[in-house]
């Protein structure tokens, strides 16, 4: 009975803090719930838990815009590649030892960190484009199935495409609904999703839209900048402190 309450605790609030973030940036509710619920759990069992609050977040951000069918016909080699990459990478999360499995989400998060908070933005032309999607989303595949964090290199690259405000939201919601998917289908290959995982994945939904709602509310009353320091920052050390479990 504890151990049922403990869960339900720490999923109800991880989801309201990730909804948050993802309401302030418009991303991060992946990552930060693999982050804290990696913490507690297996890294494959704290992304069978994420699939369905992470799609229909993403979903909705993907079509909250006119742009939707643009950026599918524009970036569908990136998606195919991330479907590709995910589905033999999933087989990692599933069959490695949790403790390894945990260093390499921690690793991902701290890269990521890291990168947002000190790399400088780079272009990527549209001839290149072409040629550097594939194998960007193939990357970010391979990341998402070991890991179950979609963020490296899609975000990076996403920001070098010079896309709209509001275009870049969109793409970033196409392609991490791409991952969530593919992460799905590889997890249920494996063997790494049971029927338990579904339904609790299911009613973490909504937590995760009122943390979502709370973050799209206090969005215009704080420094979005600052508050993506401080979110950076913590993942870091989340990351650190993932990574450095199997050593102590």
């Amino acid at each position: 009975m504890n151990e049922t309450y403990f869960l339900v605790v720490m999923l109800t609030l991880t989801f309201i803090a990730a909804g948050a973030v993802k309401g302030v940036t418009g991303m991060g509710l992946p990552t930060v719930a693999m982050g804290l619920l990696g913490t507690a759990m297996p890294p494959s069992a704290a992304a069978a838990l994420l699939i369905i609050p992470s799609l229909v977040t993403n979903v909705w951000q993907c079509v909250s815009g006119p742009g939707t069918y643009h950026l599918i016909r524009r970036l569908w080699p990136m998606q195919a590649a991330i479907a590709v990459g995910t589905l033999p990478a999933a087989a990692l999360l599933v069959s490695v030892n949790p403790a390894w499995s945990g260093f390499a989400l921690g690793i991902a998060l701290l890269i990521y960190a890291l990168y947002a908070l000190f790399a400088t933005t780079f272009v990527v032309s549209q001839r290149a484009e072409r040629y550097l999607s594939p194998v960007i989303g193939l990357v970010t595949g391979a990341i998402t199935g070991a890991t179950g964090v979609f963020v490296m290199p899609a975000v990076p690259y996403l920001q070098s495409l010079r896309l709209e405000r509001d275009e870049l939201v969109q793409a970033l919601g196409l392609s991490f609904t791409t991952s969530t998917v593919a992460l799905a289908a590889g997890l249920l290959l494996h063997g790494g999703m049971k029927f338990e995982q579904v339904g609790l994945s299911t009613l973490a939904v909504i937590p995760a839209m009122v943390g979502m709602f709370v973050g799209q509310s206090i969005r215009t009353r704080i420094s979005p900048k600052r508050f993506k320091q401080c979110f950076l920052i913590f993942l870091a050390v989340l990351g650190l402190e993932l990574a450095s479990r199997p050593f102590l």
